[in-house]
């Protein structure tokens, strides 16, 4: 036998060693996934050992855990946990397996940082998952972006945030949103109005009905804050002016207050209280609005997201 089939004959043997091993190990991961608790699946926690062993299926095991993370995530939320621990031990593992995945950067991202029950209420671990995601993949916008928007929107952190915003402006291609951020941060523009630019380029900029809806539920929910307050401070100044608290908006409107009764973005008109507090009537309708709930109202565990058109 001449050394050139020796060396075909054993490279096929290797060949199909390794496709075997993959198999089987792919396979085993599906019985564990039927069998088991996540939390048994996840006894090999070193993202590098995973991929030494997927035998250079690392994009098809990393589809795996990805959709892992979706699913453990989702769970979570419908049950109110407010436990997600290997959350962030997933994606590091989707990410590492596979780090150009940008999906599961741009969603594990927004799935780590809010705060609960919206989110698994991790802001770090989300920053750490976002920093990989742009070390791997510099010319993507979006990353620092995300970056950013957690540092603003999460933990108030200008300066960071202003970082992210500019480095993210220099990629090419860059959307010019990024440079406005930039200086929004730098003028430490903490504001109803920086946030409603943030939501309104959030749901310029994606084609996912998902996060246009999430992004819609957010807009609403500036406004009912933006609302509240101002009507608030009608109903304050017409007390102040007539000696007593207005008993309907009507009494607004004939003070010359109000040009008619105001409705929230779903069409709802407001509710005045008896002391002088302002309630959106369908809260559920309304997720994450800070301000306008009736008294020791409970939000929902998972958030009725608006339908997007």
């Amino acid at each position: 036998m001449s050394p050139s089939w020796r060396i075909t004959i054993t490279a096929s043997v290797l060949l199909v060693a390794c496709l075997t091993g993959s198999v089987l190990l792919l396979r085993g991961i599906d019985r564990e996934r039927s069998a088991a608790t996540l939390e048994e699946v996840l006894y090999i926690s070193s993202p590098t050992l995973l991929k030494r062993m997927s035998l250079g299926y690392d994009g098809l095991l990393a589809d795996v855990y990805w959709t892992r993370a979706v699913q453990y995530f989702g769970d979570k939320l419908i049950r109110g946990s407010e436990h997600f621990d290997l959350l962030a031990p997933l994606l590091e593992i989707t990410t590492t397996l596979d780090p150009h995945l940008l999906v599961a950067y741009e969603y594990g991202s927004n799935f780590l940082a809010p705060k609960i029950p919206g989110g698994a209420g991790q802001p770090q671990r989300a920053i750490k998952l976002a920093e990989f995601g742009i070390r791997n993949n510099p010319n993507q916008w979006h990353l620092y972006y995300d970056l950013g928007f957690i540092y603003y929107m999460e933990l108030g952190d200008y300066a960071n945030a202003e970082q992210a915003f500019a480095d993210g402006a220099k990629v090419p291609n860059a959307h010019q949103v990024m440079r406005i951020m930039a200086a929004k941060m730098a003028e430490h523009a903490g504001n109803i109005q920086t946030a409603r630019l943030m939501w309104v380029t959030t749901y310029q900029t994606t084609l996912d009905p998902n996060v246009k809806s999430n992004a819609v539920a957010h807009l609403n929910a500036l406004q009912v804050d933006e609302d509240v307050t101002s009507l608030e401070g009608l109903v304050s100044h017409y007390c102040e002016t007539m000696g007593h608290l207005p008993q309907s908006f009507s009494d607004l409107a004939a003070a010359n207050m109000l040009r008619s009764v105001p409705v929230d973005p779903l069409g709802h008109t407001y509710k005045l209280m008896p002391d002088g507090r302002v309630e959106v009537r369908v809260p559920d309708d309304l997720p994450f609005i800070e301000k306008g709930t009736p008294i020791g109202y409970i939000p929902p565990r998972m958030p009725k997201l608006p339908p997007v058109k």
